[in-house]
């Protein structure tokens, strides 16, 4: 899929994961919208692209909001934004309300934006999805935030779930603890014998969703990156 021109959105991208993403998209050519709900990071993300980048304040939890950020028919669509992981308390001792809100944007938000894409990308001669998620929601070992590894492992079966979507692939990148700003300050911030490998590059996941966007031959499969190990698909 050659991308130059082509509109591209970018949830989450503020800063981080996101930014990466979104700048490296716009790199590569295309028009990037910038959503997020954070206005003053998602404008300089915007001024990072430059001029074929616009910015669009949202709530993912927003349908009325989601909607409106869906009505530019992207050929591209990135749901990376989440989180939610570090915040306290979490599962069990927390509140329905604060639990749900972490399914609702990691996963609920994800699954909205797909089915709203999928029209405008099928009449377009088709488009890219690529889902964003953790390597929180793989395995079976246990997790300080139960509600946001269930969103995890869930966003990795729904992308897998579409692999025979008719002209539209649907795709998942599944990164280890990631080296942005925040996560250098929280892995140098542990004891030297809790840090474990170094933290993925960012590079390695804007790589990584940049593939899923321009192979076709990737449709439904789910790349893992790992801390010391090269990336592989899942499936």
């Amino acid at each position: 899929m050659d991308i130059a021109g082509k509109t591209a959105v970018v949830t989450g991208a503020a800063v981080g994961i996101g930014r990466a993403i979104a700048t490296c998209l716009g790199a590569a050519g295309a028009s990037v919208v910038v959503a997020d709900v954070d206005a003053e990071g998602g404008e300089e993300t915007r001024a990072l692209i430059g001029p074929t980048a616009r910015f669009v304040q949202v709530d993912m939890r927003d349908d009325d909001a989601v909607r409106a950020l869906m009505a530019c028919r992207p050929q591209i669509l990135v749901n990376n934004a989440g989180g939610g992981a570090v915040l306290r308390p979490c599962f069990p001792e927390a509140s329905v309300e604060r639990w749900t809100a972490s399914l609702e944007v990691n996963l609920r938000a994800p699954m909205l934006t797909t089915q709203l894409a999928i029209p405008g990308m099928r009449a377009a001669g088709g488009g890219a999805v690529v889902n964003v998620g953790s390597t929180a929601g793989v395995g079976f070992g246990p997790h300080v935030s139960p509600e946001y590894s269930a969103a995890k492992a869930a966003l990795i079966r729904f992308t897998t779930t579409l692999r025979d979507l008719d002209g539209v692939r649907v795709n998942c990148v599944v990164p280890d603890w990631v080296a942005t700003p925040r996560g250098i300050r929280e892995r140098t911030a542990l004891p030297a014998r809790e840090r474990g490998p170094a933290l993925i590059p960012l590079e390695a996941v804007t790589d990584a969703v940049l593939r899923c966007v321009v192979d076709e031959s990737l449709a439904g499969r789910v790349l893992l990156l790992e801390r010391e190990a090269e990336a592989r698909l899942l499936n």
